[in-house]
């Protein structure tokens, strides 16, 4: 409950508000003219403190790079160095010089607005680009990721009570991104094709792995001797060796929680010949001068062993990850069912297998029915449906 009181000004009585924020700092507003207005005002200032809305305008002197510090420090001590990397790069690179020296309480929704149509155009400054001169038109992808790291920060101002409200939510004029390109799946006679054209038996049987397990490469590439079960035909998948900015960063698997995958048994005699004679702790796929295999280069007209066994074997072009998708489509095929798919490839749930790969159990649906069929005229001899 704020107080008020009369004091004698140059301009005759007038009236103050006085009260305590929601972090207990005494705040006081002056030169009411009446009782009555300070009273509206006092009124409206508890009301905005027991909605949570109440903000304290000097509060919202505050620069966006001043509390973007803080909110990247938070993002990095949460993510994962392969998901905090894109943030940190898109925050120097886009956000920062538009925002950076910009006080909060400044922003309006048109000014984010108008930021939004000049990056998707390729007119805003950036570290790239210059004012007044105009740059590459950036897809919708960068520019949801630039606007997703203002808003993250200004919401943590809001949640601070330095601004009532967000001017980067709700944008008008938010690119949508394009239609995803369809999968290129693999057939098994593809993927032995191309294992063939490896250059060595470790990589060989690295390919076949990916292929027929749906691990992710840097899970791949950091499992042990320890981590292979030849009885049982399992991978034990506890940790990943992921390449950020040119250095491995080794952690728990991109879902935070480590499982079990299934291999098919024609793989174990070749992971067995891998890890002949190795110790416990030594690495399956190692590269060749000793630590973790570094990703290949992929990119279009560039020079690498897996570029090269592609073109050999006379496939198209694709990278590491589009063997986790085969492995996808040839669980499927062979009749893996969802929840054990979600399990197999670490995905949070199986609504999210189900979203990835919904083109799959699509071109399912019609043997279900197929074989729902032939059990139902099995079982029946045809004399279910009698007149």
């Amino acid at each position: 409950m704020g107080s008020i009181d009369a004091y004698e000004s140059a301009k005759g009585r007038r009236y103050r508000v006085r009260w305590r924020d929601p972090e207990h700092q005494q705040r006081e507003k002056r030169g009411f003219r009446t009782k009555r207005e300070a009273e509206l005002y006092n009124a409206t200032v508890e009301v905005a403190m027991m909605k949570g809305t109440y903000f304290e305008a000097s509060q919202s002197k505050i620069t966006v790079g001043e509390l973007a510090e803080e909110w990247l420090a938070n993002k990095e001590q949460a993510l994962k160095p392969s998901s905090f990397s894109p943030i940190r790069i898109a925050w120097r690179v886009y956000v920062e010089p538009r925002w950076a020296a910009t006080p909060i309480g400044a922003i309006r929704p048109s000014a984010v607005e108008k930021w939004i149509r000049e990056l998707s155009q390729g007119k805003a400054v950036t570290v790239r680009v210059r004012v007044g001169n105009a740059g590459k038109p950036r897809s919708a992808g960068v520019v949801l990721r630039a606007v997703g790291i203002l808003a993250g920060i200004l919401d943590a101002a809001v949640r601070d009570g330095r601004i009532p409200a967000n001017p980067a939510r709700g944008a008008s004029n938010l690119p949508r991104k394009g239609t995803k390109k369809r999968r290129r799946y693999l057939t098994n006679e593809e993927v032995f094709r191309f294992a063939r054209a490896m250059p060595d038996d470790k990589r060989s049987v690295l390919v076949l792995t990916l292929a027929y397990t749906g691990i992710r490469w840097g899970e791949a590439v950091a499992l042990t001797v320890n981590d292979i079960d030849l009885d049982r035909c399992r991978l034990a998948i506890h940790q990943t060796a992921t390449e950020v900015d040119g250095l491995i960063h080794v952690g728990p698997p991109k879902s935070w929680e480590a499982r079990s995958v299934p291999f098919p048994s024609f793989l174990a005699p070749r992971l067995e010949a891998l890890i002949a004679g190795k110790k416990g702790t030594a690495l399956v796929f190692p590269a060749r001068a000793g630590g973790y295999l570094a990703r290949p280069d992929t990119a279009w007209n560039r020079q690498s062993w897996w570029l090269t066994a592609l073109r050999d074997a006379g496939l198209e072009h694709m990278t590491p990850h589009d063997l986790k998708h085969t492995a996808a489509s040839l669980a499927v095929s062979a009749g893996a069912n969802v929840k054990a798919l979600q399990r197999m490839l670490g995905h949070k749930s199986a609504a999210m297998t189900l979203d990835t790969y919904a083109d799959l159990f699509e071109d399912d649906l019609g043997s279900v029915a197929d074989r729902l069929n032939e059990r139902i005229l099995a079982e029946s001899g045809g004399s279910l449906w009698t007149s």
